[in-house]
């Protein structure tokens, strides 16, 4: 296979997969059956587009692969369990009849959605809520799910395995909830929805610094949680997060793919129109009252969002709200980046303060971000060689190949401040 096939089939692999998985979820009423019939599709694509192309549908090429191969099996095992059934009535009916391709994308139109509620559903712990979903509806593998939550792979993989088996054998139905039951699964969908995102924004790794598939995939899930959620503060709140951030996507990656931080941005490349409609889901939140988490880092964003430029951002009133954020929702993330803020606010002796008060949590002991702020502030204090050696730690945590060019090129220039000073 040329790379350049393989290439081709992941895209499409990772654009399709979750309306893949959610259309065959519809017709099977389990996830996991769903999964193992894309992951068929999958492979017969791997077989056969190197040499035959691209089809013009790649999604309905796979959908119906999938179908066809899930005949195959029922026709191959009359004993098949009774969860084919359906799917073989159904099949076996488009078969004679035709099933057109065009109705395809009709058919999982909404069914994204309904598999992220399926997969966020209460017989399941919430981390092994969050990790299904990540893997069946965002696209991601098992070793990028464990990295956004700090956990080894192997622990990541028998999470997800464990969280398909008991969906099965508990008959989860594949359907949008109630109104009565979905507050008990909303908060999940939220985190769900969000990792999602910050896959996009921030490549755990690989090549890209950003993957604005994802991002596009966040944000769709969002505004559609908007409506069937009017009246939630924190579903806004999130789509306020999501959209002000994504404002920033074209203006995260220079010419040549490489990253650039928010304070060296164009901000003439923010996209006014996401700002706009993340500054009105804010309003709504804040109408909606009281402010969540979600809506806490959506105004912290809209500080950014609202100064013409870097040095014109409150870091003040992002520090506070910060405060805010970690007595509402305490953890060493969002300690670190209080920290981030208290250093642009009251310099960065105060901010290196901040962090080395949390640098000894055990969550942040392989977190890369925590050795490159030490490195951002340590810097800034004139104290290069401890600055350096940060900034090397630091690439050699992160699995983003972009972002450890990046780190490796700040510490070489504490090496030349180091040797300039």
């Amino acid at each position: 296979m040329t790379v350049e096939a393989h290439r081709a089939i992941d895209a499409v692999w990772r654009i399709e997969s979750a309306r893949l998985i959610a259309g065959l979820a519809r017709v099977t009423g389990d996830v996991g059956v769903a999964e193992e019939l894309a992951q068929d599709a999958l492979v017969a694509a791997l077989e056969q587009w190197p040499s035959a192309g691209v089809p013009e549908k790649p999604g309905a090429w796979l959908m119906s692969t999938a179908k066809h191969r899930a005949i195959d099996r029922i026709r191959r095992d009359a004993t098949l369990s009774r969860k084919y059934e359906r799917l073989g009535r159904e099949l076996l009916a488009a078969e004679e009849g035709g099933d057109p391709e065009s109705r395809m994308d009709e058919e999982m139109g909404d069914d994204v959605l309904t598999l992220v509620f399926t997969a966020c559903h209460p017989v399941l712990a919430m981390e092994a809520r969050v990790a299904l979903t990540l893997r069946v509806v965002g696209g991601l593998t098992t070793e990028e799910i464990a990295r956004a939550f700090l956990v080894p792979t192997a622990t990541m993989s028998q999470r997800i395995v464990r969280a398909k088996r008991t969906l099965a054998e508990a008959r989860v139905p594949f359907v949008v909830p109630s109104p009565g039951e979905r507050p008990a699964r909303l908060a999940a969908v939220l985190e769900v929805v969000y990792l999602i995102f910050n896959e996009g924004y921030s490549a755990t790794e690989g090549q890209d610094w950003v993957r604005p598939g994802l991002c596009d995939d966040a944000l769709r899930l969002g505004r559609v949680l908007q409506a069937l959620a009017p009246d939630e503060a924190e579903v806004h709140g999130l789509a306020a997060l999501m959209e002000i951030q994504a404002s920033r996507l074209r203006a995260r990656i220079g010419p040549g793919g490489e990253p650039v931080l928010l304070l060296d941005q164009d901000r003439g490349r923010w996209d006014r129109l996401l700002i706009q409609r993340g500054l009105a889901a804010l309003e709504r939140a804040v109408r909606l009252g009281p402010l969540g988490p979600y809506a806490l880092q959506a105004a912290i964003a809209a500080c950014h969002a609202r100064a013409r430029t870097a040095a014109e951002t409150d870091w003040p009133k992002i520090a506070a709200l910060y405060d805010a954020l970690a007595q509402l929702d305490p953890s060493p993330i969002v300690e670190l980046n209080r920290a981030v803020a208290v250093g642009m606010a009251f310099g960065p002796a105060a901010g290196l303060e901040a962090v080395d008060a949390v640098a000894s949590s055990p969550a942040l002991r392989r977190y890369h971000l925590l050795p490159a702020v030490r490195g951002d502030l340590l810097r800034k204090l004139g104290r290069w060689a401890e600055a350096r050696s940060e900034f090397e730690k630091a690439a050699d945590l992160t699995a983003n190949e972009r972002e450890r060019r990046l780190l490796r090129h700040r510490a070489a220039e504490c090496a030349a401040d180091e040797i300039a000073g």
